[in-house]
C-alpha cells in the first residue's frame, strides 16, 4: 500500500522543502516572478521593436529593443504617476477642509431617521450626525495621514531603490533571451522532467500573457466609458476618476466599489460651493448610476467577452477562488488569485492528471488553441 503512494509522500516531501527554501528567499522570488510578468507584458513591444524596426539586423538588435521595451514600460508608469498623484494629494488636502458642520445639516434629517431606525433594532448609532459625517469621510483625508505615508515611503527610499533596480536588471534580460526564465526552472529540476516543465512553462506563459492584456483591454474599455459618461454629467476630473475607478477594477468585487467611493469623495470636493442636499447629492447619485451603468455592462458584457476563453475557468471557480486569496492575503491575495489558480491548474494538469479532481478542474483547460 504504501508503495503507492510513495512517490506522492516523496513529491510532497520535496515540495515543502522547496515552499520552505523560496520563503527564505520570498524577496529574490518576488524580483524574479515580477520581472517575468514584465517580460511577458512587454512582449508584444519587443517583437514590434524587433519586427517593424528591424533592429535584428544589427547585432546588439535585441539588447537595444530590450531596453527600450523598459523604458516605455516604466516611461508610460512614471507618466501615468507623475500626472495624478498631484491632483490625488490636492483633492485629498480640499477634502480634509470641507465644512462637515453645514453637510451634517444639510443630511441631518436623513441621519436622524437612520439613527431612529437603528435605535429600533436595539442599536446604539454612537456620535453626533456632524461627527458620523467628519469620521466617516474626513479620517480618510487628514493632512497628517498624508504626510506620515509619504514620510514612511521615503525612509524605505533605499529598498524600493534597490528593489526596482532588481526588476529592471532582471527584465531586460529576460527580454534579451526569451527562454532565460525557462532555463533557469529548467536547471533546477531533475533532467526527465525538463521537457515536463518546458512545456508548462510555455502553457502558462500563453495564457497570463493573454490574461494581463485582457486586463489592459478591460481596463482601456472601461476609462473610456467612464471619461465620456462622466464628463456628459459635467463632472470635475472625470479623466482622474476615471482612471482610479479602471485601476481599482483590478481588484476582483471589491475594486469598482472602491473607484465608485473616491469618485462620490472627488465630486463632493470638487463642487463644495453647491447646496449640498439639493445639487450635489442628486449629483452623487447620477455619477452612482453611471457606475452601475457600467458595472453592468463590465460584468455581462466586457468581461464574458475579453475573459471568456482566457482563464478557461468556470465563474464559480473564479469566485471560490478568489475568495480564498482575499482570506490568506487580503486584496495582494484577491489580485493575485486568478494567475496564482492557473499557474496551478497548470501544473497539475501536466503532473497530477491521475486525480479525478484535477481532471475535473483541467477539463477545459488548453492553451494550445491560442497558438497559431
Amino acid at each position: 500500500m504504501w508503495q503507492k503512494y510513495y512517490r506522492y509522500i516523496i513529491g510532497a516531501c520535496v515540495l515543502v522543502l522547496l515552499l520552505l527554501i523560496l520563503s527564505y528567499f520570498s524577496e529574490v522570488v518576488s524580483y524574479i516572478l515580477v520581472s517575468w510578468v514584465i517580460s511577458m507584458v512587454g512582449q508584444p513591444i519587443m517583437s514590434f521593436l524587433l519586427v517593424r524596426l528591424h533592429l535584428l539586423r544589427f547585432g546588439f538588435g535585441k539588447s537595444l529593443a530590450a531596453l527600450l521595451t523598459i523604458l516605455s514600460l516604466f516611461g508610460i508608469l512614471g507618466f501615468l504617476l507623475w500626472m495624478f498623484i498631484p491632483l490625488v494629494i490636492q483633492q485629498a488636502v480640499v477634502l480634509s477642509k470641507v465644512d462637515f458642520d453645514s453637510i451634517s445639516q444639510a443630511l441631518q434629517e436623513p441621519i436622524n431617521r437612520l439613527n431612529i431606525w437603528l435605535r429600533s433594532l436595539g442599536l446604539e448609532p454612537g456620535p453626533s450626525a456632524s461627527q458620523q459625517v467628519k469620521s466617516l469621510i474626513g479620517s480618510y483625508f487628514d493632512p497628517s495621514k498624508i504626510s506620515t505615508f509619504f514620510g514612511s515611503l521615503l525612509g524605505k527610499v533605499g529598498n524600493l531603490l534597490i528593489g526596482l533596480f532588481s526588476i529592471i536588471f532582471i527584465s531586460f534580460f529576460f527580454l534579451k533571451e526569451r527562454g532565460l526564465f525557462t532555463e533557469i526552472i529548467e536547471a533546477a529540476v531533475p533532467t526527465e522532467m525538463e521537457k515536463k516543465v518546458r512545456n508548462v512553462i510555455d502553457d502558462v506563459s500563453v495564457l497570463l500573457t493573454r490574461y494581463f492584456g485582457g486586463i489592459v483591454l478591460q481596463m482601456m474599455i472601461l476609462m473610456i466609458l467612464a471619461v465620456s459618461m462622466l464628463s456628459f454629467i459635467g463632472i470635475k476630473n472625470a479623466f482622474l476618476i476615471a482612471f482610479f475607478y479602471a485601476v481599482m477594477n483590478i481588484i476582483p468585487y471589491l475594486g469598482p466599489v472602491i473607484g465608485a467611493g473616491f469618485a462620490c469623495l472627488l465630486t463632493i470636493s470638487s463642487n463644495l460651493e453647491m447646496s449640498f442636499y439639493s445639487q450635489t447629492i442628486p449629483l452623487l447619485l447620477k455619477v452612482l448610476l453611471i457606475f452601475f451603468i457600467i458595472k453592468m455592462l463590465d460584468d455581462f458584457i466586457i468581461q464574458p467577452y475579453i475573459f471568456s476563453k482566457r482563464v478557461q475557468a468556470h465563474p464559480l471557480e473564479i469566485f471560490i477562488v478568489i475568495m480564498i486569496g482575499a482570506r490568506v492575503g487580503g486584496i495582494t491575495g484577491m489580485i493575485l488569485a486568478i494567475p496564482s489558480y492557473t499557474i496551478f491548474r497548470v501544473v497539475a494538469k501536466t503532473f497530477l492528471s491521475e486525480f479525478k479532481v484535477i481532471r475535473k478542474i483541467t477539463e477545459d483547460l488548453n492553451p494550445d488553441e491560442y497558438i497559431k
